[in-house]
């Protein structure tokens, strides 16, 4: 369903633009307790009060093994869970579920289980990564009433952030590898938990790993992305190629698809917002991949500030390349014996649809990870305020190339007992293939033609 309000009276419009359209850069003497008493990613350093939450140690690049095709084995496989929360106990942790996890236990209450292992802050990223977000601190400032970045660089704009925008900022921009190839499944079950799979082989840029990037003239572009269908032989041979901009008011994302039965490239402007995701039978909107992304302007985003807080971490269990997709796929959500959650501070920001704004979504809170700035779960609420869908990241640290990222996303439907599991590799001839390299010419609309040959 489309949700519209009113529109805003234009005084009142103008004051809440020129209150987002602040400077967001700390002083000096802020930006200093990076790697103090702040983590040099802007996460707290030290651990919560009773150790729960451990000091932030980061994992090295040695922590484990990586198969020949690329599979990373589990630093942490001989631990077991602490507890198991079930339907029968989840009142007792209820304050640190968010109302979306707590509501996969009342709508799956004889399945839905969350084990809870011992927590550890192993998430890095490269030296010169974590110097581009300390400049970041004290440089980058907000454009466009809070919707653009100037003076920019590489990753995490607002590793001390002030306002729920930049920290919303720092999902959208945070270091995935700087480049990558991909080959991924998506699953869209019916709730008998029958499914098949969509795979998709995916390209992943960011502007300062191009070739031909030119530091002087950066430009307007913060990454590029292209995603071939390679099956069902249905939907095989198409492409999308996103130009994703810093500015998209200024200059809003650029898409184009080519359709392999037409052989034409088309603009493709309904990839973003609530736009339909690629082939998922309509249990996700563009602005779902990654958990979240594209152009904040629709909505209002508020700071409520930190919390403690059961997210699915170290996810190298769901990961393993021994696993078959039936495995993982269950009726209702995916297996979640093979989850592992563990305690985290996470940032939570509520995102309202603005005045005179159409979205699917009226709400979202979100609930972000404060040592990778990733979205940990996202809960999305109808026009009728009603919570929706439950999205929900299982994330692992890709230590041998020192970057936090994804294992899998899932998205429940509460309402229809359908939900989107996207991003499985377990049967995949590789896993994620960081340094891919490229220059602008191969993410071109010319270009798709010859990648959309069957």
């Amino acid at each position: 369903m489309k949700t519209t309000k009113s529109l805003f009276h234009a005084g009142v419009l103008g004051l809440t633009l020129l209150a987002t359209s602040v400077m967001a850069a700390v002083p000096a003497a802020e930006a200093d307790k990076l790697g103090k008493s702040l983590t040099p990613m802007g996460a707290e350093m030290a651990g919560n009060a009773d150790g729960s939450i451990p000091a932030w140690k980061p994992l090295p690049k040695n922590a484990g093994t990586v198969d020949s095709k690329g599979f990373l084995s589990d630093p942490y496989a001989s631990e077991k869970p602490l507890f198991t929360i079930t339907a029968q106990n989840v009142d007792q942790y209820k304050d640190k579920l968010a109302p979306g996890q707590y509501a996969m236990f009342k709508r799956y209450p004889d399945t839905f289980k969350m084990p809870v292992y011992p927590s550890h802050r192993g998430a890095t990223v490269p030296d010169d990564v974590f110097a581009a977000i300390k400049k970041n601190a004290t440089t980058t400032n907000l454009i466009s009433g809070g919707n653009g970045l100037e003076n920019f660089e590489t990753a995490v704009p607002f590793p001390i952030p002030k306002t729920g925008v930049e920290v919303i900022w720092n999902h959208i921009t945070r270091y995935r590898g700087g480049s990558v190839t991909r080959l991924v499944t998506q699953a869209t079950p019916q709730p008998n938990g029958s499914f098949s799979l969509v795979y998709f082989q995916d390209q992943f840029v960011f502007r300062d790993k191009m070739k031909d990037y030119d530091p002087a003239n950066p430009g307007n572009i913060l990454f590029y992305f292209k995603q071939k269908v390679t099956a069902p032989a249905r939907l095989a041979g198409g492409v999308l190629l996103v130009h994703e901009t810093l500015d998209q008011v200024k200059e809003p994302r650029s898409a184009w698809v080519y359709n392999a039965g037409q052989r034409r490239v088309r603009r493709a402007p309904q990839v973003s917002y609530d736009g339909p995701g690629t082939a998922a039978d309509g249990l996700r909107t563009s602005d779902n991949l990654d958990m979240y992304n594209g152009a904040p302007d629709r909505y209002d985003w508020k700071l409520e500030g930190k919390k403690e807080m059961y997210i699915a971490s170290d996810s190298y269990k769901l990961d393993d390349p021994k696993l078959k997709y039936t495995d993982i796929i269950k009726a209702g959500h995916i297996n979640q014996d093979l989850a592992r959650y563990e305690l985290r501070r996470v940032w939570h920001v509520v995102a309202t649809l603005k005045e005179g704004q159409r979205h699917i979504y009226a709400k979202r809170d979100f609930y972000i990870d404060e040592d990778t700035w990733q979205a940990a779960v996202i809960d999305h609420y109808d026009g009728r305020n009603q919570l929706w869908r439950v999205a929900e990241a299982h994330s692992q640290n890709y230590y041998n190339v020192q970057v936090p990222w994804y294992t899998l996303e899932t998205l429940y439907d509460l309402q229809s007992g359908r939900y989107l599991a996207l991003g499985m590799k377990n049967e995949e001839k590789s896993a994620y293939d960081f340094g891919f390299t490229a220059t602008t010419s191969d993410f071109t609309p010319a270009a798709l033609r010859q990648d959309g040959v069957r």
